[in-house]
């Protein structure tokens, strides 16, 4: 094979990926070929992979955890190791995922959240030094264009300031979504882990350790709390229910809306989501991408939401936690 070189990389690197027939794993698969790499090999018990074809149509595809491992063994033995295993499966099994694929001698390249209890993390950091090989989770906010903004903008502004934050964010889901591992809380994590780690990473990385974690609303469909940062108080409201949309974005036919509100001045970030996987890959490759340390604050701050019993609509909540709340659409 001809060798390729990318940001001084000397060859390309070899990669297999779990959960190829995912929502999320598109993204991987681009960012792994626009990153000058190769996909040898991939598992999924769900056979709609056809999108193969567009990135890597030579790739081994197995539907069976057990012939995707022989396969790998047998390119180890043969010289051909994997350098990097892409986990994309379902959020519960993300532990047991980086774990084989550090033993099997690959770093590994894992979708949030990394793990769901903070626990896993030091076993997973054990098996890291055992075998010398390290996990990165994709934590893409990080290289958001107004989320970079926003963080310089702290950063240089007064030291002993506390910002007062609020957070709206929906993402719209249909009934599908409580049928899917998505809506099974000890799957998924629940919203907050879902759709809502990313942010909270955010939050920590740019304001600051946690001190105060409250939850007022938590639902099927929505979460909604007060947590204060070293830096900032930070009111949020969170859902997968469209009707939860503020009005002059639901009347667009638009289904996402994603806005924080610092003092006062609101940072639309809707859009800007396209290539930041492969923005993710790049730096991992140049050794600069996030690892557990990295991860640690948001998986702990999410795990104790779910945690948490909900205190209800006393003290300081975000605005849309007053919404009228929603029956489960299969009456649960």
């Amino acid at each position: 094979m001809k060798k390729k070189k990318y940001n001084n990389l000397e060859t390309e690197k070899k990669f297999a990926l779990m959960g190829v027939a995912g929502y999320i794993a598109p993204r991987h698969l681009k960012a792994i070929k626009n990153s000058g790499n190769t996909l040898v090999s991939c598992v999924d018990p769900f056979d709609s992979v056809g999108l193969l074809d567009s990135y890597f149509p030579e790739c081994s595809y197995f539907n069976q955890f057990e012939l995707f491992d022989r396969h790998l063994a047998k390119l180890k033995s043969a010289g051909q190791g994997i350098d990097y295993l892409s986990v994309c499966t379902p959020d519960y099994l993300h532990d047991a995922h980086i774990r084989y694929g550090l033993k099997i001698g690959a770093n590994v390249i894992t979708e949030k959240p990394m793990v769901l209890n903070p626990k896993n993390l030091d076993d997973i950091e054990l098996v890291e030094k055992e075998t010398g090989k390290k996990v990165y989770t994709i934590l893409q906010l990080r290289y958001h264009d107004v989320i970079v903004g926003l963080k310089k903008q702290i950063d240089e502004g007064p030291k002993d300031k506390v910002y007062n934050i609020d957070l709206n964010y929906t993402t719209s889901r249909g009934s599908w979504f409580y049928t899917s591992w998505k809506g099974n809380p000890l799957q998924s994590g629940g919203i907050a882990t879902n759709i809502g780690i990313h942010f909270y990473d955010m939050f920590q990385w740019i304001f600051g350790k946690v001190t105060t974690n409250i939850v007022h609303v938590k639902t099927h469909d929505r979460v909604a709390g007060l947590l204060e940062f070293e830096k900032a108080r930070v009111r949020y409201f969170m859902s997968i229910n469209s009707d939860t949309l503020p009005p002059e974005i639901r009347a667009t036919g638009q289904r996402i809306y994603r806005a924080i509100t610092v003092d006062g001045n609101t940072f639309d970030f809707t859009d800007g989501f396209a290539d930041l996987h492969t923005e993710s890959y790049k730096k991992i490759l140049q050794g600069e991408g996030f690892g557990i340390a990295d991860a640690r604050p948001s998986v702990e701050i999410v795990h104790d939401i779910e945690a948490s019993k909900p205190i209800g609509l006393k003290g300081d909540y975000h605005p849309f936690a007053k919404l009228p709340l929603a029956s489960h659409p299969f009456g649960w």
